[in-house]
């Protein structure tokens, strides 16, 4: 009897060392950090649907967990065996079981940012992407001839330019340039669907015309309550059939040919180009830039005024006339009696 109880309690003892060693260990592979990952940086992609021990012997096969039994005891410690998110991760620092099935569950993905500010042209656009590495120029220019993306708003497209909507977007490391892109004409189609249902298109406009004056709203606008003001002078002198005498129509054409060089001179108004909205009447073929949502707005819903003139007051907003009169006046105020000062 005295032999079964040393027994029984030398039992006890080793398996409450064995529980306690269990214990100590369990605690040290939760506590300490680890990254064995060759380079000390690496990627992982978890597959949609993947299982807890699949993804754990993933992050074991790249050197991100030391051991999978840990991470798969505090998933299920903590009821997150089904909660890890699909994507890719970066892993660069050292981190504990705990805090990478955090990450897993969070779906703390990695992703790049880029920001693309409203009134570049395409062309400006790509060269922005191709800078931050989002594809390369000629792959990145390819896209932009993928006009199948927007047929059914815009079917006589001849490219992208108006289409690629200025917004802060995030891309996994595998987007190339045709998903940067398209997902940039996604996001146009998303606003304007968005931005239509609270204002409808006005009877006689369509899509590319709508889009086209506000680029060109987008382009003569600094400040955005202007937007409306703006854009009642280019649809009343479109109503009377004057030229809109836009010189960010110019602009866009010198551009086009190459010979901008930041600076407007009176011999460039009358550069041969469709573009030319001071020899063409009408709107430009197509837009001169990639217009943002306060540019879209005012297109759809200009101030009802009788102006038909504007011009800079050299402070971020202009004077607006219904009369050449009024208007030249303005233009030797604003314009001509300050230069005069400083010769």
């Amino acid at each position: 009897m005295k032999r079964l109880l040393a027994a029984a309690i030398a039992a006890a003892g080793l398996l409450a060392v064995a529980g306690l060693l269990s214990g100590l260990w369990f605690h040290l592979q939760m506590t300490t950090p680890y990254l064995g990952a060759p380079g000390g940086e690496v990627y992982v992609e978890i597959p949609r649907g993947s299982g807890t021990s699949a993804v754990a012997r993933l992050l074991v096969d790249r050197g991100v967990l030391r051991s999978r039994l840990p991470f798969l005891l505090y998933l299920r410690g903590t009821d997150s065996e089904g909660r890890i998110q699909a994507g890719e991760y970066r892993f660069a620092e050292p981190a504990t079981p705990r805090e990478i099935a955090r990450r897993l569950t969070t779906g703390d993905v990695y992703f790049r940012s880029i920001t693309v500010p409203e009134g570049l042209t395409a062309e400006e656009t790509v060269g922005l992407l191709a800078e931050n590495g989002f594809g390369t120029l000629p792959e990145l220019r390819r896209a932009l001839e993928r006009t199948e993306w927007v047929h059914d708003l815009a079917p006589e497209a001849r490219n992208l330019e108006g289409y690629l909507y200025p917004e802060t977007y995030r891309f996994g490391r595998g987007a190339d340039a045709e998903a940067v892109i398209r997902k940039m004409t996604e996001q146009f189609r998303s606003a304007v669907t968005r931005t239509l249902g609270e204002h409808p298109l006005p009877e006689g406009w369509d899509i590319p015309r709508i889009v086209t004056l506000a680029s060109l709203i987008e382009k003569e606008v600094k400040r955005r309550e202007e937007g409306p003001m703006v854009a009642s002078v280019l649809v009343n002198r479109l109503d009377r059939g004057m030229t809109l005498g836009c010189d960010a129509t110019i602009i866009y054409a010198m551009k086009l040919a190459g010979s901008w060089e930041g600076r407007l001179g009176k011999a460039d108004l009358r550069i041969d180009s469709p573009y030319n909205s001071y020899l063409h009447r009408g709107l430009p073929p197509g837009p001169i830039c990639n217009p943002g949502a306060s540019s879209l707005v005012a297109a759809l819903r200009p101030a009802a005024t009788d102006y038909v003139y504007y011009v800079s007051r050299n402070d971020g907003t202009h004077q607006f006339s219904r009369d050449y009169a009024a208007h030249r006046e303005a233009v030797y105020r604003y314009q001509q009696a300050p230069f005069r000062k400083r010769n």
